[in-house]
């Protein structure tokens, strides 16, 4: 990889053997290796038996969990909030195993879109719940720093499964309840306006 990285520092009109640049190779390719390190990740490893019998309905929110990843159409970054919620139907998953699920996908080449489609769906299979809801909202490197050059946009996707999907109150209990910084003129937030991906 770092022979590969210098020749792109040639190519780029660049001298690799410059005092600034002579140790850049091992350093994207250290970095690369830390923000793909999602693709090694074992999702039960991660999980580590976090998994309760718990009597509890009632739906189970984190929200606003920092995330980074990288685009995969330009390899540039995309960051922002996640915001998860379920509703248990036998069992709960320990709290602090939902952020590090989101680390696993985001650590990877992605789309926002299935980023977030692989987060609720883990969810739903590991843990079997009533619901699933998850809600992105991210700054998008790729647009802000070249093509349309628009640095106060950001993108916001969903995935709404079982009750979230069926019950519209549900749905808008949890949106009411993570409050999206979306008070942006022109942007509506609502239920029926958020970018949906999955189905039940």
């Amino acid at each position: 990889m770092q022979d590969h990285i210098r020749k792109l520092l040639v190519e780029l009109g660049e001298d690799p053997d410059r005092e600034g640049l002579r140790r850049t190779p091992v350093r994207v390719e250290k970095a690369l290796r830390f923000l793909t390190s999602g693709y090694d990740a074992n999702i039960d490893e991660v999980l580590n038996d976090a998994l309760f019998s718990v009597d509890y309905s009632e739906m189970v929110i984190v929200k606003d969990i920092d995330f980074y990843s990288l685009c995969e159409h330009h390899l540039l970054p995309f960051f922002g909030k996640c915001h998860v919620a379920y509703i248990p139907s036998t069992r709960v998953i320990g709290l602090s195993k939902i952020p590090r699920l989101v680390d696993v996908f985001s650590r990877r080449l992605q789309v926002q879109e299935r980023l977030t489609n692989q987060i609720a769906d883990t969810i739903r299979e590991k843990v079997a719940p009533v619901g699933v809801a998850v809600v992105m909202e991210a700054t998008h490197l790729c647009m802000s720093m070249r093509g349309v050059e628009k640095q106060n946009s950001f993108a916001v996707t969903s995935a709404m499964l079982g009750a979230f999907r069926s019950n519209a109150r549900t749905r808008m209990e949890f949106l009411e309840l993570i409050k999206l910084r979306s008070a942006v003129p022109g942007v509506d937030t609502s239920a029926a306006n958020l970018a949906c991906v999955g189905d039940d």
